[in-house]
């Protein structure tokens, strides 16, 4: 199994027929399976394996394995839009809700721009976008930084990826 930290641009696709750059070309030889997706404006946590049946039980919706976010938007959330993205919010694909919602640092109130953690289980195309646009919120900026037990290391830099040195814990999943 491979960590890589995808930076914003590049596409989870073997081949771009427009020939923009993909996650693929960065990693080493091999068969590689991408653990879920994140669109060419998002950045952060891609897990990649060589084991298919290891790589549905972390992204069919049934195992409810977590996928975590820190999501930038323009202008801070009222107790009404938090309320409503923990409780639910109607999308054209069916209902979705975060399982947790916070801000990053509340006390922070010098930017225009709020930083949020937000916690879901499932990946479905661009959710986590369409979700804060429900309630009116603009997302600027969208990071996956938790995947499972798997954490976004802090000193791997985009465009980089490495090993998993043990990956028995995400094989019991």
């Amino acid at each position: 199994m491979l960590i890589y930290n995808k930076p914003e641009g590049e596409l989870v696709t073997r081949h771009d027929p427009e020939g923009r750059p993909t996650v693929f070309r960065r990693l080493p030889p091999g068969r590689w399976i991408a653990v879920g997706r994140l669109d060419i404006n998002s950045a952060g946590l891609l897990l990649f394996t060589d084991d298919g049946e290891l790589a549905n039980r972390l992204m069919h919706p049934r195992f409810g394995v977590e996928r975590e976010y820190a999501v930038r938007v323009h202008g801070a959330l009222g107790p009404a839009q938090l309320g409503e993205l923990s409780r639910g919010v109607e999308l054209d694909d069916g209902r979705a809700a975060f399982e947790r919602i916070e801000p990053v640092d509340p006390r922070e109130h010098q930017s225009a721009n709020r930083w949020y953690r937000v916690t879901l289980k499932e990946g479905r195309k661009r959710e986590v976008r369409r979700m804060f646009e429900a309630v009116g919120a603009r997302v600027s900026r969208l990071l996956r930084v938790r995947y499972g037990p798997v954490a976004l290391p802090r000193d791997l830099r985009p465009g980089q990826w490495r090993e998993i040195p043990n990956p028995v814990k995400l094989q019991k999943l």
